[in-house]
């Protein structure tokens, strides 16, 4: 009785609270078949393209929905769960048509349920529904393999192993790749040399390349890529870097080691690698080099070291790219000089005490290659006291004339001086290879200016045989003294004589010494007249001299002195005619004596 009792008041709880809880907010999705859901709304709904039962979903999947009941669609919000506890929103669709495309490619392979949830606006109340349990099980193409065929270098990996090919313009290149996928459907082939660009390649036989020949190939450089579509929607791509070339790289003049003539039997060259310039091509593998344009050697060093022999090689150049394509010829001239200079003759003014200023001073040097490099070439000198030896004793070093050259003055504050000293000169000459030569020590003596000398031609003796006597002995000598310059001092002049037949040791005796005085041959010259009595016979030197004790410093001293010879002899029948001419033939002779010593001093 008490059981019962209490059966009946919970029931009469439960509708209670019943009356008061609104229907919507009870959860009966464990009481909803698994395609329908039926609450207070009138709808019902499902999936009328969706998902069953253990679809496998590849690619883009179209969902669509049937209904049936009264009501109004306000709105579906469709969901996606793997665990059948967190959902996802796939897409809340607000107007008709209630349609959504699903890219299934935006989720993971794995196994998925859909939820979808009607709004029934005139119930005001939700209708959810579900879809099957499926699985997504999208596979991006793979591409296994994409190259170019028959490359010369290089993988195509990247832009510093990029594929080189020398393809003519009008040639082909075969592309060739492998995919793997389980609906794969076309690959596109864009970037690849032009004109144009390959077809599609799609269709019931796929070709997996292209042979492609545009039959207008440029050189340069190009990234084709390749791109693989399956059926899902997925696709992938490739690049591979590659390049033409069909032209040698070019070459620029190297650097010698010698700008101009070199003295070395070996020539060094340089910058043989960056000398060479392949622009967008290949790139350069190596220089070669040629003395005849003919036999080549190859080198990859940037530096090489060639023999030549003296005078002018020529030397051919060029490069070689990295597939092989040999660039156009250059040559150069490389000048070699093994010899040094040839020393030949010193030019020097007249170096006398009366020279004011400088004194010009030339050497003349001669080389047949190269030539005289003035510009390191130089004259040296100084002032020794005897003119022997390689050292100047009286300067105490050499001194160098002027800066450069062979050609150049020396400049004195006072030249009287240096009477008698000798100006020692040498001459350092370097040709344009470097060859040096050095001259021997040559030396000049600085003599006296003045020059006091009997004129030659107006110095006569009127006889030159007589007989022996005080009146019938005497010859008179006309004579003219001249001297190169105005000089003011006084004179010392004489007569003397000399048995013709004397010895070596027996002297000349005084005969008339004059004394001319101060300013005499301020102009330079004077006339003087001799007279001497012949007493005996035989032959008699006789000489007229200047300045004998040589107190007079002078330029020349050989022509202080004139020469006659006179014959005092008895007039005898065949004694006079085969004497006399002989006397005549030595008297010319004396006077061709004293001019050639005059024109020596000259």
């Amino acid at each position: 009785m008490g059981r019962q009792l209490l059966c009946k008041s919970f029931l009469l709880v439960l509708l209670l609270l019943m009356a008061f809880v609104p229907l919507d907010s009870v959860n009966l999705d464990s009481l909803e078949q698994e395609d329908v859901v039926k609450m207070s709304s009138s709808l019902s709904a499902s999936f009328s393209n969706g998902p069953s039962e253990n679809d496998v979903i590849k690619g883009t999947h179209t969902l669509t929905f049937s209904t049936s009941g009264t009501g109004t669609v306000d709105s579906i919000l469709i969901e996606i769960s793997s665990n059948s506890a967190d959902w996802t929103t796939v897409a809340n669709l607000t107007s008709a048509p209630f349609i959504k495309h699903m890219n299934s490619n935006n989720y993971e392979n794995d196994s998925y349920q859909l939820r979808a949830t009607l709004w029934d606006s005139d119930a005001n109340a939700d209708v959810v529904f579900y879809s099957g349990n499926f699985s997504i099980a999208n596979q991006q193409p793979l591409i296994t393999e994409f190259t170019i065929l028959s490359p010369i270098i290089g993988d195509g990996s990247s832009s510093t192993q990029r594929m080189w090919f020398n393809t003519p313009a009008d040639g082909t290149l075969e592309f060739r790749y492998s995919v793997s996928d389980d609906d794969f459907d076309r690959a596109s082939l864009s970037n690849a040399p032009g004109p144009g660009s390959p077809a599609l390649d799609s269709g019931n036989s796929l070709n997996y390349g292209w042979d492609w020949a545009s039959g207008a190939f440029q050189e340069g450089t190009w990234n084709p890529r390749l791109t693989v579509y399956d059926d899902s929607g997925l696709s992938n791509s490739q690049t591979i870097f590659m390049g033409i070339d069909r032209t040698g790289p070019t070459m620029s003049e190297p650097t010698l080691s010698s700008n101009g003539w070199q003295s070395s039997e070996n020539a060094e060259i340089s910058d043989l690698q960056t000398s060479a310039d392949d622009g967008l091509g290949s790139g350069v593998h190596s220089v070669e080099y040629s003395l005849d344009n003919q036999q080549w050697t190859s080198t990859t060093q940037d530096s090489v070291s060639i023999s030549v022999s003296e005078g002018t090689t020529q030397v051919w150049f060029r490069a070689v790219d990295k597939i092989g394509n040999t660039g156009a010829s250059i040559s150069t001239n490389i000048s070699s000089d093994f010899t040094a200079p040839e020393g030949i003759k010193w030019t020097i003014d007249e170096l006398t005490t009366s020279r004011i200023g400088e004194a010009n001073i030339t050497y003349e040097a001669v080389d047949d290659l190269s030539g005289i490099d003035e510009s390191s070439s130089y004259i040296q000198y100084g002032f020794d006291s005897n003119g022997v030896g390689t050292f100047p004793d009286l300067t105490g070093s050499w001194l160098t004339v002027g800066t450069s050259g062979l050609d150049g003055t020396i400049g004195l504050a006072s030249w009287a001086t240096k009477s008698h000293q000798f100006l020692l000169v040498k001459a350092v000459v370097v040709d344009n290879a470097g060859n040096e030569f050095i001259s021997s020590t040559s030396s000049f003596q600085i003599l006296p200016g003045l020059d006091i000398g009997w004129n030659a031609s107006q110095t006569t003796i009127d006889k030159l045989v007589v007989r022996p006597g005080q009146s019938s002995g005497l010859v008179e000598i006309e004579s003219v003294i001249e001297s190169n310059q105005p000089y003011g001092g006084s004179i010392n002049v004489r007569l003397e004589i000399a048995p013709a037949d004397r010895l070596s040791d027996v002297n000349w005796s005084v005969m008339e010494t004059r004394i001319l005085e101060a300013g005499t041959l301020a102009d330079s010259t004077e006339s003087l007249i001799w007279n001497y009595t012949v007493t005996s016979p035989g032959q008699m030197d006789i000489r007229i001299v200047i300045d004998a004790t040589d107190i007079i410093d002078e330029y020349d001293e050989t022509n202080n002195a004139a020469y006659f010879v006179v014959t005092g002899a008895d007039i005898s029948p065949g004694l006079v005619p085969s004497f006399a001419p002989p006397l005549v033939l030595v008297f010319i002779a004396g006077i061709i004596i004293s001019i050639l010593q005059r024109k020596s001093r000259d």
